[in-house]
């Protein structure tokens, strides 16, 4: 009998407001260590924290957008914890009265099949900071500036059953958040991070202990830490043993996990009321008017893109699914008038490589401009579609400022010169004698695929840069005198 794998997420989505939860500090990432850590921000006595309006704004956003309840009144309590980077010595956040109440996101599958993940809630909440482990010579060092950025921790039901669903969820709520424009997405700055709680049990039988790896920050690492862990489980089950309730930790880099500490209850956290805030109450006021000024979201977004740009809907739901994805596709058509090119490039060479390096589109090294000089060069025959690509690599790996200084400089302007192209003809026929009788003596209707040998080898000759359209009939011609 197959084991089957129960799958729950906890993600940390931190808000795009400007100052930090319950201080004026700055959110901005990248400052020098401990420059954004305010008195507030570390519990100094005698402060006091102010709630920051916009991380609620934000937070019924995102409500409103998985069509949740909203929480007319929502308390923040203490969670009680001995971390490095926690300098509080608690987390200010929400346990029995959260922000968002349940609601519920639509995944789309490989195979075209949906599936409705429950969402139980999502809270407000405000970050650690971070523990430094390079270039510290055996020790670690605590950077605090993230200390207090507001979150919110969107907590799923258990009803993913595979890797595959629990990507196709992240990137949904990655699609969501940045659409709403609630959150930047930049995972690899710990924007969004996911904690993945994950169990084995026998159809039919009730679920099995869990574990949870925590603070992945990729959808790569994702997929890579579920497999791991489900192998794992299975393993101890098999082998008679028994899996023990623990957090876990993921490597990316080595493809390893590790124990990190025993799972904590809620109860070990001693959560009880914040004593310096008082509760924030909203109204039905408060919550039409934001749901009137909504962003465009993904599933609006898919539409219009198949009305606007005549895209199918598998085409239209893969760009309109991100935001940033969705405004480079509509910069990039806007340059070159051609929606079909655009999508085909996009979800073709550029995604392959956002995924191999592992960034987002944000930090792609060819901008929408760059890529339409490379569809424009494509469409008027100065490259073919496979010197293409090559100008692509180039800009790529930054060899060049647009295309056409990587065509000038790499010499890689296709070659549509009559003269030059039925010379190689010429050439390429006089050394394939055997080809030619055989295409002399094929039937009428087989001769087109013989010509796929000719244009090979002049493609070959030339280094991929013969027009091919030209090459095509120029050897037609010629072929067509020796019958």
């Amino acid at each position: 009998m197959t084991w089957e794998t129960v799958i729950g997420l906890e993600v940390h989505v931190q808000l795009a407001t400007q100052s930090k939860l319950f201080s004026a500090s700055s959110t901005a990432f990248g400052a020098e260590p401990n420059t954004q850590a305010s008195a507030v921000d570390l519990a100094m006595p005698g402060t006091l924290p102010v709630a920051n309006e916009q991380a609620f704004r934000y937070a019924v956003m995102f409500g409103l957008g998985i069509g949740a309840e909203i929480g007319k009144e929502s308390v923040f309590e203490r969670k009680n914890y001995f971390y490095p980077d926690l300098p509080k010595g608690y987390q200010t956040t929400q346990l029995a009265k959260p922000i968002v109440g349940p609601g519920i996101v639509e995944i789309t599958l490989d195979d075209g099949s949906t599936k409705q993940i429950r969402i139980h809630h999502a809270h407000i909440e405000e970050d650690a900071g971070k523990s430094l482990h390079e270039d510290f010579h055996g020790m670690s060092g605590i950077d605090l500036n993230r200390a207090g950025t507001p979150l919110i921790e969107i907590v799923s039901e258990p009803d993913m059953r595979s890797a595959e669903e629990a990507v196709a969820f992240a990137k949904k709520l990655h699609g969501l958040v940045t659409s709403l424009g609630i959150c930047d997405g930049e995972m690899s700055q710990g924007s969004m991070r996911f904690d993945v709680n994950i169990s084995v049990h026998k159809p039919h039988e009730p679920f099995g202990t869990r574990t949870e790896t925590k603070n992945l920050n990729s959808f790569k690492f994702m997929e890579e830490a579920i497999a791991l862990e489900v192998e794992r489980q299975i393993d101890i089950l098999e082998d008679g043993g028994e899996v023990i309730q623990e957090t876990r930790l993921y490597d990316g880099d080595t493809r390893t996990a590790r124990s990190m500490r025993s799972k904590e209850e809620a109860n070990d956290y001693r959560y009880f009321p914040c004593p310096d805030l008082l509760p924030v109450v909203i109204d039905d006021e408060y919550i039409e008017a934001i749901r009137a000024s909504m962003p465009e979201l993904p599933e609006a977004r898919t539409e219009r893109f198949k009305q606007q740009y005549s895209l199918n809907n598998y085409d239209a739901g893969i760009l309109a699914a991100n935001a940033d994805i969705s405004a480079y596709f509509e910069e990039l058509t806007k340059l070159t008038e051609d929606a079909k090119q655009s999508a085909n490039w996009i979800m073709g060479e550029l995604s392959a490589r956002l995924n191999a390096d592992d960034i987002s589109i944000k930090q792609s090294p060819v901008s929408a401009a760059q890529l339409a000089g490379v569809i424009e060069r494509t469409k008027d025959g100065t490259i073919s579609s496979k010197i293409a690509k090559q100008v692509f690599d180039a800009l790529w790996a930054k060899e060049g400022s647009d295309a056409d200084s990587v065509i000038e400089s790499k010499g890689l302007k296709q070659v549509s010169d009559t003269s030059a192209l039925e010379k190689m003809a010429d050439d390429v026929i006089a050394a394939s004698p055997k080809q030619v009788d055989n295409y002399r003596n094929a039937e009428p209707d087989k001769r087109p695929k013989m010509l796929g040998y000719f244009v090979g080898q002049i493609m070959k000759a030339s280094q991929g840069q013969a027009n091919p359209q030209a090459i095509n009939q120029i050897l037609l011609d010629k072929l067509d005198k020796l019958l």
